[in-house]
């Protein structure tokens, strides 16, 4: 099992980083370089524990789709996403939030498993990690963006912080 472990700092209340991390609709934003749209399940607004929602999008030159479903979820310190269906063998993205004086911590813990064996273990080793890595890093910079500005006003709905 291959795992991804960052830490980022968001100068920005946790309630509104833990709202933005779970939002479809900045999900989208994140990742319109891969085209990723939502084609079942939660299509707008944030997901909440037990609900899922199925991805599609273009990554290594094939149109996949991933299904994944919140199966934890305590408000604003965590919450989990699990694939339920896609390519992986297992995939599990645990998303934390801590707040501290200047801002909020946000801590991504994933954890995948390539089909395949040795072939997948490799592919794991020379590029899909730092794939993955790539896409969750911009993820958060994305998060940072709206959390530490007034664009989270647009993402989320009047009563959340």
């Amino acid at each position: 099992m291959v795992s991804i472990h960052l830490t980022t700092l968001i100068a920005a209340p946790v309630d509104r980083v833990f709202d933005l991390s779970r939002s479809i609709n900045l999900h989208k934003i994140s990742t319109a370089h891969t085209h990723e749209k939502v084609v079942d399940g939660v299509m707008n607004g944030l997901i909440n524990e037990g609900e899922t929602v199925t991805w599609q999008a273009k990554h290594l030159y094939k149109e996949r789709r991933f299904t994944s479903k919140i199966t934890a979820m305590q408000r604003p310190h965590h919450f989990t996403d699990e694939m339920i269906k896609g390519d992986f063998k297992s995939f599990r993205h645990e998303h934390h939030f801590k707040q501290i004086e200047n801002g909020t911590i946000m801590i991504d813990l994933l954890k995948f498993e390539s089909p395949f064996g040795i072939i997948g273990k490799l592919f794991n080793h020379f590029y899909l990690k730092n794939y993955l890595r790539q896409l969750l890093l911009t993820r958060n910079e994305v998060i940072r963006e709206y959390a530490e500005t007034k664009k989270w006003v647009s993402i989320l709905p009047p009563s959340a912080s």
